[in-house]
């Protein structure tokens, strides 16, 4: 009988995953569609062997290609290859962070390798793309005299540039973003299902490397002497890096506020209604910073 529901589980995990890649298809349900793209296959490779994973895959591949046609296959390789991933470090029992940040990193590889694929094998620059339609869009603005009237090519090339550079930034918050998504999701219909996954440090035990601390202070110093309009490769790589590491620091700043609350014995809304100006509010990353460098905790903990 437990073979049985497990078998029928898995049924029911493959249907999923189909209806899902079918969804790609459709305008308007595919955006809605990727956001759990990746959880049919976390929860079936960790539920089956590598031979029944695939016996599950196949069929569900085979009719999705016959019914929307076989393009939609790419996109369901890009979330397979990190839902494996993600999947494989669930079966080894392995700490939560490192199968969060593997699966991370191969969600960056992989949007970068599409990038790359798409201009130099499909021949479809993204980066042309998008240039083109932000000069499209301020010619048109232009025309209908809804831009200021100093306005120029200069400033609408300064945008251009602006948004290409920030693309990693971009790459990074979309990798980070699937990778929490789908662990947060996989993990608890796995338990449901009867199996356990790791899960993260709860967030009163949060607490980045205090070598971070030192990375931000060198990048605060460096973002000091470089010119902000440099185009640079120092430039773009400290745009991207300083807004990150303040996330990262917020986050800290809200493990803080955790473990006061903990300490102190505060209801659990005081710190999770403290994180929203704190993601608002660059400024309050500081006090994460002041975390991560000052054993300041000690101040705080119950005599």
């Amino acid at each position: 009988m437990k073979g049985l529901k497990s078998g029928l589980k898995s049924v029911l995990w493959s249907a999923a995953a189909l209806l899902l890649t079918l969804s790609l298809a459709v305008p308007g349900l595919n955006l809605l569609a990727v956001l759990p793209m990746m959880v049919p296959y976390v929860v079936l490779y960790t539920m089956l062997s590598p031979r029944s994973f695939l016996l599950h895959l196949i069929p569900v591949w085979a009719v999705a290609a016959i019914l929307v046609g076989p393009s939609v296959l790419i996109v369901a390789v890009f979330f397979l290859v990190p839902s494996l991933v993600l999947g494989h470090f669930y079966r080894k029992k392995a700490a939560a962070g490192m199968a969060l940040r593997r699966t991370f990193v191969t969600l960056l590889a992989l949007l970068l390798l599409q990038l790359i694929a798409f201009e130099y094998v499909i021949g479809f620059s993204m980066i042309d793309q998008m240039s083109s339609v932000v000069r499209d869009t301020y010619a048109g603005l232009e025309r209908q005299k809804l831009l200021p009237a100093d306005w120029n090519a200069d400033y609408t090339e300064l945008v251009i540039r602006l948004m290409i550079q920030s693309i990693p930034m971009a790459f990074i918050f979309v990798a980070f973003f699937y990778t929490v998504i789908t662990h947060f999701l996989a993990r608890r219909l796995l338990r449901a299902s009867g199996v356990e996954a790791p899960g993260l440090p709860m967030a009163k035990d949060w607490m980045l490397p205090r070598v971070l601390f030192v990375y931000y202070l060198i990048a605060y110093v460096v973002n000091l002497v470089v010119p902000n309009d440099s185009s640079s490769f120092l430039a773009v790589a400290l745009m991207n890096l300083m807004p990150l590491m303040r996330y990262a620091f917020a986050i800290q700043a809200i493990g803080f506020f955790f473990f006061i609350a903990h300490e102190r014995g505060w209801h659990k809304v005081f710190p999770i209604l403290i994180a929203i100006p704190v993601l608002l509010f660059p400024p309050l990353s500081l006090i994460g910073v002041i975390d991560v460098a000052l054993p300041i905790r000690k101040a705080f903990k119950k005599s």
